[in-house]
């Protein structure tokens, strides 16, 4: 069957590039009689064509290829679709945990036997050193420099890892330390409009180990962003599996009103598909509205899909992508085939109002777009502008358990004081603005308004108050050229926006360190301190540990908060500062109007700028990079000594095992409210003395000045275990009123490290769980949000509700995702002195399987919860069972080597 839907839909097709090609041809189903394809959204489409190219009438079936060409809108989502995509995109934080993860696998293979050739990239794979670089100096001239300096002085163990794996894996593409944001590059560079392999052409495809991957669907292109565990079966050649969709259409109207930016824009879409509950759905902007919106636009609303909770925010390739490709030096021959190959396939421009069927059709006009920001906690949680000073004074005001602070509201005479020699931090002062992150960065239209900002604040006189940390960390070297040629960079410079790297730096919580005595002062008058960053992510803790209140806000408006140094500021009536005349200078006088961004935008628009900044092989023209040794040979040589690389541990018999058995008599490692984000769960920031991984660190004669950060020690497991919830704001309800990696044990009742609880209950053979509100796992996808879980001994969460990715993670780990059903967790009542079982796990199990937590009281009364198991695919099942991902691919590969020897 599978051959003859080849035979009914593989077409030849003239791209002008003076080859001949082969397509197989999604309208050719319905012509069929298989499917209404012309009524399924355009991001499904694309899916169906890799479903249909790849059906092998083994691991893809003709069913899968009629099931979803019969795609109905609000259908039971109870089918499972094998996606293989077409490229993979690695970013470091994720990425080289990943080739150490690979590399394990070759080290069992090559054990047993087999040659190491059996383990290696099966598609393209692009990787980006992109999440290294901590911004330890900016504002001066040489800022670029010295960071870029000790960030290859700190990495240099994990570089020469790398190093080793580009000799030996073929088919990685490597961008080193200073290339720019892999988002970004992706944009700019590494999209290429469609793929081909073996005279076949196809549309562009791909995941990524970074969640914000998702970005490219700006583009037109169908990506998302997965776990390194996910990517590395991606990367051998596995399929994706996931579960049909749903498909929430968002209908596009009317045009941004002047002065309004795409970061305000991104924040409202954020607020208000976060409100409709997309969480892992796809989502398609269609509508006339659509063709106003330009392709920068587009991909920043697609970067936020995490923080709006959708796999994709999926805009189709329409002429607006076209004149992207031809802005960013693409030649004119692949775009005119790109449009070709689209238009053949019915996946050109968005749909109009009724020629799509979607599960469910909102609507977004964007004139109702106003000027905002987002915090100081979440990123949904959007506040109009002129009305941020209201709400911070509220939220200063309000009850910790509202999600206030608790303090006093700030009187005039502390207004006064805050312009008092030396200063004297208070309640709302910014201590970092940052031009930072791929959402905006990879945006020209907001990164010249706000080089247009600072040119007119500088040449009023005005400076950024002394006590905020700036920076500029652009997405590419293009922004530089771009900046530089419209003569906005020197402003930025004289308000002390200096380039301090290429790298995604303050969003992801490499923001450095402030002045010691700021530092100091903040934690002796606990202040409320903030930061205001064009970035993605705002949750607790994350910028920097003396930061209270985080703000997302456009790349002006971080010009502007530089200035005024406070966020409880009305802009529409306060002044910004007092200008070199002694006049009070208010936002409206240096905000620039549409003509002006226009005009700088003509000249960022050059073609020329990217083909000269891609031209040359950065990893091998770059000097700093060639002075990092390399290692050779099929099998990296571990060192026992290191502290930086370790072996993963992930294949060892006692993590291999099925996770499909009965829980009895568990513990709760913790008990969480909602939203417990995986910057909670996650080793990240800095290593602390007094923490368990500290100590460890101290045993092994590690001074703390060498300690770095958890982000540069991701491949040494037993430091990451260590970090494992240890977040400074967690909050675990086993101990109420206090914050940071703590628990309980049981029945001791002694408060603990939640590292040494662990420990403690895996020397008494005790089973562990942990029990969560909504959106668990709510943020970036990082696997040791996962693998920390597991290696912690959980074997089982249990919460109202999962954030997609770390989800898949969790199974990817083996660890069971466990879903309540119709219960809140908050209404158990639970203090962690119970003991639970999970009943209902005996083979054999289906997806979605219903079964039963018995929670035991000290009461000696039982309640019986029902819950969901999340394993929502037959593929899901098949990695649990093996332990997790790792051992699942070990063993497929090692049953096909043996069947080909």
């Amino acid at each position: 069957m599978s051959q003859s839907l080849h035979a009914l839909t593989k077409r030849e097709i003239d791209l002008g590039l003076g080859e001949k090609f082969h397509f197989f041809c999604v309208p050719g189903l319905e012509e069929a009689g298989i499917g209404r394809v012309s009524r399924l959204p355009v991001s499904l489409r694309v899916v169906l064509e890799s479903v249909l190219r790849n059906c092998d009438g083994t691991r893809i079936l003709p069913e899968h290829v009629e099931h979803l060409a019969n795609w109905q809108p609000t259908g039971a989502r109870e089918e499972e679709i094998p996606f293989t995509i077409g490229r993979i995109v690695l970013n470091c934080a994720a990425g080289i945990p990943l080739l150490g993860d690979l590399t394990a696998i070759r080290g069992a293979v090559m054990r047993q036997g087999y040659p190491a050739e059996t383990v290696g990239p099966r598609v393209p794979v692009d990787m980006a050193l992109d999440h290294t670089l901590t911004v330890d100096y900016h504002g001066t001239p040489d800022a670029l420099r010295l960071n870029t300096e000790l960030d290859l002085h700190r990495n240099e163990e994990r570089y020469r890892f790398v190093k080793w794996a580009m000799q030996a894996y073929g088919g990685i593409r490597l961008f080193p330390p200073g290339a720019g944001i892999l988002h970004q590059l992706n944009l700019e560079l590494l999209a290429p409009g469609f793929l081909t392999k073996d005279g076949v052409c196809f549309p562009d495809t791909l995941v990524g180990t970074d969640s914000h991957t998702c970005m490219i669907a700006g583009l037109g292109v169908v990506g998302w962003g997965v776990g390194g565990i996910e990517a590395e079966a991606a990367m051998l050649g596995q399929p994706l599996y996931f579960l049909t969709p749903d498909v929430v259409g968002v209908h596009v109207s009317n045009a941004l009103k002047p002065g309004v930016t795409a970061t305000d824009l991104v924040l409202h879409v954020t607020e208000m598909l976060r409100k409709a509950k997309v969480v892992g759905k796809f989502v398609e902007f269609f509508g006339e509205g659509v063709a106003t919106l330009s392709l920068p636009d587009r991909a920043t609303i697609a970067n936020m899909a995490v923080e709006y909770g959708a796999t994709i925010g999926y805009f189709p390739v329409d002429e607006q992508t076209c004149r992207y490709l031809r802005q960013t030096g693409r030649s004119e021959e692949r775009v005119r085939a790109t449009e070709i190959l689209y238009r053949a396939q019915g996946c050109f421009g968005a749909a109009k109002r009724g020629e799509v069927d979607y599960s469910q059709e909102l609507e977004l006009d964007l004139a109702d777009v106003v000027p905002s920001v987002a915090g100081p906690k979440r990123p949904q949680d959007r506040i109009p502008l002129d009305k941020l000073k209201q709400r911070f004074t509220g939220l200063l005001a309000a009850p910790v358990s509202a999600g206030g602070y608790g303090k006093a509201p700030i009187t005039s005479g502390a207004l006064a004081d805050a312009a008092a020699e030396p200063h004297v931090p208070r309640d709302g002062d910014v201590v970092i603005a940052a031009i930072t992150s791929c959402t905006n960065t990879s945006n020209p239209g907001v990164m010249l308004a706000a080089g247009l900002v600072a040119k007119k604040a500088a040449a009023l006189g005005l400076k950024t108050k002394p006590w905020v940390k700036t920076s500029l960390t652009p997405g590419s070297r293009v922004v530089s050229r771009y900046l530089e040629a419209a003569g906005l960079q020197k402003p930025l410079d004289e308000l002390e926006f200096v380039v301090a790297g290429y790298s995604c730096a303050t969003c992801v919580g490499a923001s450095g360190p402030i002045d010691a005595e700021l530092e100091q002062a903040i934690g002796k008058g606990d202040v409320v301190a903030c930061a205001v960053l064009s970035g993605n992510r705002n949750f607790e803790a994350r910028i920097h540990p003396a930061v209270r209140a985080s703000f997302l806000a456009s790349p002006p408006l971080v010009v502007a908060f530089a200035l005024t140094g406070r966020v409880d500021v009305d802009l529409a009536t306060e002044p910004l500062g007092i200008g070199a005349d002694g006049r009070p200078v208010y936002l409206r006088d240096v905000w620039p109007a549409s003509e002006e961004v226009a005009a700088a935008y003509a000249i960022a628009a050059n073609p020329q700028f990217y083909r000269e900044t891609y031209a040359q092989d950065i990893a091998a023209t770059d000097p700093m990079w060639a002075t990092i040794p390399q290692a050779s040979g099929a099998l990296y040589p571990w060192e026992d000594a290191s502290t930086y690389l370790k072996e993963p541990p992930f294949l060892a018999p006692e993590l291999s095992g099925s996770a499909l058995k009965p829980i009895m008599h568990a513990r709760a490692l913790a008990i969480f409210g909602d939203s417990v984000t995986t910057d909670h769960i996650s080793p990240i920031g800095s290593i602390k003395g007094s923490s368990p991984a500290g100590i460890y660190l101290r045993t092994l004669h590690v001074e703390p000045a060498d300690f770095n950060n958890f982000g540069a020690r991701r491949m040494n497991h037993e430091i990451m275990i260590r970090g494992g919830f240890g977040n400074l704001r967690l909050r675990n309800l086993m101990v109420p009123g206090k914050e940071g990696g703590i628990t309980l044990h049981q029945p001791s009742g002694e408060e603990l490290t939640i590292y040494d609880a662990a420990r403690r209950y895996e020397a008494e053979g005790v089973p562990l769980i942990i029990v969560a509100g909504q959106e668990y796992g709510t943020g970036s996808a990082r696997d040791w949000a996962a693998k920390v879980t597991r290696l912690l001994g959980v074997r089982a969460v249990v919460a109202n509700s999962f954030e997609r990715i770390h989800r898949s993670n969790l199974v990817g780990m083996g660890v069971l995702p466990c879903q309540l059903d119709g219960v809140n967790a908050g209404d158990l009542e639970l203090s962690g002195a119970e003991s639970f079982d999970i009943v209902g796990l005996d083979e054999p199990v289906l997806p979605k399987q219903r079964l039963t937590l018995r929670v035991h009281r000290t009461d000696g009364t039982v309640t019986d919860v029902p819950l969901i198991l999340r394993l929502d695919t037959p593929a899901e099942i098949d990695y649990v069972r093996s332990g997790g991902i790792m051992p699942y691919i070990l063993s497929d590969l090692i049953t096909k080597a043996r069947a080909a020897a």
